[in-house]
């Protein structure tokens, strides 16, 4: 009872703090932790990898920005009322070789630009049958994208519009942590190969996040971030304490039920050691995370 109670506690109460925030403070000090161990049984909240990072450090990574999204929304058709959806679905099992390893943003607020590059390069391998397993370089979206902000953040449509232009791989531009300058050739001076996607679209609601993720592969979403995800090592994430410090763009790679609850498997951009191996389980419904996605057709 308790479990259930707190879920739609904060399902309803997910959002922006009203009160200033001390930026000099811990984000999550240990009687938060252990505040948040105590009240709830669905997460583990940990000091392992948060340490002993202020709130301004940890807003640092949560400057991406959330907005309606301007691609079209995907139209399924009928095709929803002969899809079956299954109760659990993880990309990494259906595309084991196509589902990229974790990366680390730093302390650079380009959460939005992982993702986007993150997504659509999953989506060439999963579309080519593994012929094309690239990995995109957000550092030349962050680079080269100027209707977003680079390391200070940035829009997820946004980044989908500029990649349509073309992105060449991380082997090509790697990646940097800063805002630099905008390379019209790679590092080692030679010339692009580019890679671009056809069309995006928009997916509003669970199913239709559920159905393109298993006709397709991930996508990408961005949700509103409270101080006690930083410490998040484990379980089905609901908000439960601190306050909204910003929001984090990531790639959702499936969904998955335990005891009742629905949760989302998405992936991050803090690096391996943050997480589960840099992966996240989070509730349905919790913080706008399916609000709506994004993802795009690659052009193979």
């Amino acid at each position: 009872m308790k479990i259930i109670v707190l879920s739609i506690f904060v399902s309803v109460f997910c959002v922006k703090s009203i009160y200033p925030l001390h930026m000099d403070e811990l984000v999550m000090p240990q009687e938060s932790i252990d505040f948040v161990n105590q009240s709830q049984d669905l997460w583990t909240a940990s000091s392992s990898w948060v340490g002993e990072m202020t709130i301004a450090e940890a807003m640092q990574y949560t400057h991406t920005q959330i907005k309606p999204s301007t691609f079209k929304e995907y139209d399924w058709g009928l095709i929803l009322n002969f899809l079956t959806i299954p109760q659990g679905f993880d990309s990494r099992n259906q595309w084991p070789k196509c589902i990229h390893p974790i990366q680390s943003q730093g302390k650079c607020s380009s959460s939005w630009a992982f993702a986007a590059s993150e997504v659509l390069s999953d989506l060439f391998c999963i579309a080519s049958k593994g012929s094309t397993n690239i990995v995109l370089s957000a550092q030349y979206i962050i680079s080269c994208d100027y209707m977003n902000d680079g390391c200070t953040g940035g829009y997820a449509d946004l980044a989908w519009e500029f990649m349509a232009n073309g992105v060449p791989t991380s082997s090509c531009i790697p990646y940097y942590g800063q805002t630099t300058y905008c390379p019209s050739t790679c590092s080692n001076g030679l010339e692009m190969t580019l890679y671009y996607p056809s069309m995006m679209y928009t997916y509003i609601g669970q199913t239709a996040i559920q159905a393109a993720i298993l006709m397709n592969g991930p996508v990408q979403s961005t949700f509103m971030v409270y101080q006690d995800f930083m410490s998040y090592s484990g379980g089905i994430y609901t908000h439960v304490t601190g306050a909204y410090l910003g929001n984090l763009s990531v790639k959702i790679i499936g969904w998955g039920s335990q005891n009742g609850f629905n949760y989302w498997i998405c992936a991050n951009s803090l690096g391996s050691s943050w997480g589960l191996n840099g992966f996240f389980f989070i509730a349905f419904g919790q913080c706008g995370i399916d609000s709506q996605a994004i993802s795009g057709v690659p052009q193979i």
